[in-house]
């Protein structure tokens, strides 16, 4: 099957699946937590869980979603992945030449996020169907996220009968 990556990478990357995309976005979920939580219960204490308000106050919305929305930009802006991404080994690049997003396409691409969460989350399980591992955030944005190829293989030994 031809690739559509650029041809320079095609050789040695590859889309990003929807299982391991589901994985880091589940380790930055629990890093973002871990850290903003204990902020906000030390904020508005223990009964700030127990809240169904959409936020608490001043202080909730710009730990809950300010600082997350800086704190993402600023990982893709330096690494292309954030901790989750860069765990596995991911990046995000543009999906026309390969190479680094602008700042305009990573700001795109997040509040794609919430677009394509809407329709019961249709557009982030679109990864798993895409040929280019596109969800639909990274559509409106112009990216994919690519991995390195696995290459080396190592063979296995059993010692025993």
């Amino acid at each position: 099957m031809k690739s559509d990556l650029p041809e320079k990478m095609a050789d040695t990357y590859k889309y990003t699946g929807f299982w391991l995309r589901t994985g880091a976005s589940l380790i930055d979920t629990v890093i973002i937590l871990a850290l903003t939580y204990p902020i906000l219960i030390s904020i508005y204490g223990w009964g700030y869980l127990d809240s169904n308000d959409l936020s608490a106050g001043f202080a909730d919305l710009l730990v809950s979603w300010v600082l997350p929305i800086i704190a993402v930009i600023v990982f893709w802006i330096y690494y292309q992945a954030t901790p989750g991404k860069m765990l596995i080994k991911a990046r995000i690049v543009d999906a026309k030449t390969g190479n680094e997003p602008t700042l305009k396409q990573y700001i795109i691409r997040y509040f794609g996020y919430f677009l394509a969460g809407l329709p019961l989350g249709l557009g982030i399980f679109w990864v798993a169907w895409d040929k280019r591992k596109q969800g639909w955030h990274d559509k409106l944005a112009g990216t994919v996220v690519i991995s390195p190829k696995v290459t080396a293989t190592q063979e296995v030994h059993f010692t025993g009968k």
